[in-house]
């Protein structure tokens, strides 16, 4: 993995599947993130090649619930990101994966309470011999890139001193979010502090906050000096923001992800979320559109929703 001038789609969780990421790769981001899965989850799974689709899943055993797809056309730019507080696990999770992505990378920011309960996520910015042991142990018996993504310590200086440990474990890159684990999405991101850490280490950052505009990937990256940039929900709310050609309409990106979600068999769960999360930007859940969304309980409902009927039922009709 090359991580010099790349636009970067950040983990999300529910967002960040295969079809989410399809989307914004079609539009112009060169790295994909998947959503955090959770080591636990993961090893759990057994790999299963889906002919009728044309992807590779990862399936709990025992189930058909699909944990993570992704397909060969993704392969080179895909990063499969983990939750775990464990070494051991989290390399037995690696292995199942490894050969399907271009990297692995463990989620050190994750301010959530299923992950900071767990010792995951930004627990560990907290526990530096941990994070350590996991990453040395991952590039130590991983043919496969491995990356970490932290947020901001309680002061610059300890930030920077966090990020040059993990720069000794031998790590491929690190992705920094410009906020602390207090923050709020609406607290501004502090980028002069990513610029901190950049200025700090050898091995290449990625800037992750407030990138809104296609615009503000050359803000961010002139004013961090950080090899490259990392955008979540400003991809969430048009994932057509890698396009140097400007935004396309709103209504267009809905129905293009309701197209991947079709097409690579989305998760209903999944897919709800996310277009309820592009409408509450845009619009509100409590007009109409927002609540057919709410109340649909199939893909072909969605489909319905927004004309997309006869193209479901054109990829869906040779399906078993």
């Amino acid at each position: 993995m090359d991580y010099h001038n790349k636009l970067v789609l950040a983990p999300m969780v529910r967002v960040g599947t295969l079809s989410f990421r399809l989307l914004a790769a079609g539009y112009g981001a060169d790295i994909t993130y998947g959503e955090e899965i959770i080591d636990h989850k993961m090893v759990k799974c057994e790999r299963r090649i889906n002919e009728f689709l044309g992807t590779t899943d990862f399936v709990e055993k025992g189930t058909s619930n699909v944990v993570f797809r992704t397909c060969h056309e993704e392969r080179n730019r895909v990063v499969f990101q983990m939750g775990t507080s464990d070494a051991v696990r989290a390399l037995t999770a690696a292995q199942i994966v490894c050969k399907d992505v271009a990297a692995i990378d463990i989620n050190m920011g994750c301010p959530k309470s299923f992950s900071i309960s767990g010792g995951m996520g930004a627990a560990l910015l907290s526990k530096p011999e941990l994070i350590h042991d996991i990453l040395t142990t991952l590039r130590r018996n991983l043919d496969t890139t491995v990356t970490c993504k932290v947020r901001l310590l309680t002061s610059s200086q300890a930030t920077v001193e966090l990020a040059r440990r993990i720069e000794k474990t031998g790590v491929s890159a690190v992705a920094v979010h410009g906020r602390r684990v207090k923050d709020r999405p609406r607290d501004p991101a502090k980028w002069n502090e990513i610029a901190d850490v950049v200025a700090s280490l050898s091995i290449p950052v990625i800037a992750n906050g407030d990138v809104f505009e296609y615009e503000d990937f050359g803000r961010m990256k002139n004013a961090t000096g950080a090899s490259s940039i990392m955008v979540a929900r400003g991809a969430l709310w048009n994932a057509s923001i890698f396009s140097a050609k400007g935004k396309l309409p709103w209504d267009d990106i809905k129905r293009e992800y309701v197209r991947k979600s079709i097409l690579w068999d989305n998760d209903i769960k999944s897919t709800k979320q996310t277009l309820k999360e592009m409408i509450m930007h845009h619009s509100c859940l409590e007009l109409a559109e927002g609540k057919a969304v709410i109340k649909s309980e199939t893909i072909e409902d969605l489909a319905k929703l927004y004309d997309e009927e006869d193209y479901y039922h054109f990829v869906t009709s040779s399906r078993p």
